[in-house]
């Protein structure tokens, strides 16, 4: 039995005696259509019938597209930028040159894009070196990042301020087993935290404050590094924390909230990291300790416990990377060690009053203006006792 050939778009019953009828393109009106738009249903043949069907349509459907991959895919950062990239073409083709077949100097090619649209992956390598060029220049500029909308830390949210956990410090709704939905607050342990008693025989370190200070404006820094998506990267999200913690890092015990901040103000605006925005960044972070410890436990308890996932995950990743032997197995001790440190911060965290925050919170907040007057000169007090090789007490003890 013959083809029907039709040219709307009502539905028609398909057997297989009355096989399904074909759709001639709405653009050309030459050729059979192949694809579907997914945001105006119309139907085309081929590439540049979709880019000339509608300029709004196209424009709109990519950075539809490229926001909501951003938003909800875990990708790495090759991932990020190319889509990126297809946007910033799309963008520019219809502001800057009129629709014409004849002309084609895109940045990527006909048949990536057209692999982009049907849902298949493109890696870095697809692209010619031409296009790798073009990429790497407006990777340098900063156009790319200026695409990715900045992202909002959870604990400015209302939702930080409404968090609750059970009296033994466990999260009370459980999230389902496999579940890839984000969620604005990060989850608090699975299982109640045990008491103090039970991990050490003697009576906890007065300076645990301290150090949770320390350990607070690691975890800020890392996460507004990393844009909030630390498991993008979670070897590298937990080196960052450990280059700016002392207390995690280089096993420093600070003895006053002053010795914290200083030193980690100093990795701040260290040459590794002072692109990032240097001095101004850092007493950003010591805000964001204040409105961390304004919050209290709870809140205190779920960042922990989001700091201590990311360093199981980063020791996770360094089971399959090929690294130097001895080189691997210095930073999984140091994963390990660091890991335990923030255990027990949380179980501490979980057995003080919110009142001993509040206090902690006015303290760093004094702190800051002190802080800032050492800004101007670019240097801030120094003292030893923060540093490496510290032959204080060790903060954790055998169990």
């Amino acid at each position: 039995m013959a083809e029907t050939i039709r040219t709307s778009e009502k539905p028609s019953n398909s057997s297989s005696l009355n096989p399904p009828s074909r759709i001639i393109c709405h653009v050309c009106q030459k050729q059979f259509s192949q694809y579907t738009c997914p945001r105006c249903n119309s139907r085309y043949c081929s590439l540049p019938c979709y880019k000339s069907h509608s300029i709004r349509c196209t424009e709109s459907f990519m950075r539809e597209n490229v926001v909501e991959e951003l938003r909800h895919l875990q990708s790495d950062d090759q991932t990020k930028r190319k889509m990126l990239e297809i946007l910033k073409r799309f963008h520019s083709e219809d502001e800057t040159e009129p629709l014409d077949e004849d002309v084609d100097d895109s940045i990527l090619s006909d048949d990536t894009i057209e692999k982009i649209l049907s849902g298949g992956e493109v890696n870095i390598n697809d692209l010619s070196l031409e296009e790798k060029k073009r990429f790497q220049r407006a990777l340098a500029s900063g156009e790319l990042s200026k695409m990715i909308e900045p992202w909002d830390p959870w604990w400015l949210k209302p939702a930080a301020r409404t968090i609750c956990l059970s009296k033994d410090g466990a999260q009370l709704i459980q999230p389902m087993a496999n579940s890839d939905q984000p969620s604005d607050i990060p989850c608090g342990p699975r299982t109640p935290l045990p008491s103090l008693r039970k991990l050490i025989s003697t009576e906890p370190s007065p300076l645990l404050a301290v150090h949770l200070v320390d350990i607070i404006y690691s975890y800020c820094f890392t996460l507004r590094v990393y844009n909030g998506d630390w498991q993008s990267d979670a070897v590298g999200s937990a080196m960052v924390v450990l280059s700016i913690s002392s207390v995690l890092g280089q096993a420093g015990q600070p003895e006053t909230v002053q010795e914290a901040l200083c030193y980690c103000l100093e990795q701040t605006c260290s040459p590794a990291y002072r692109h990032i925005g240097g001095l101004q960044f850092g007493l950003a972070l010591v805000d964001d300790i204040t409105n961390l410890l304004s919050l209290g436990s709870p809140a205190l308890i779920c960042l922990l416990c989001d700091l201590q996932r990311m360093i199981i995950a980063a020791g996770r990743e360094l089971k399959s990377e090929e690294q130097r032997k001895l080189r691997k197995s210095e930073t999984k001790s140091k994963l390990k060690l660091a890991e335990r440190k923030v255990y027990f911060i949380m179980c501490w965290v979980h057995e003080q009053p919110n009142k001993a925050f509040s206090s902690l919170a006015a303290i760093v907040s004094a702190e800051k203006s002190s802080l800032m007057e050492y800004g101007g000169n670019k240097s801030f007090p120094r003292t030893e006792k923060n540093v490496a090789g510290s032959k204080g007490k060790a903060l954790i003890e055998e169990m």
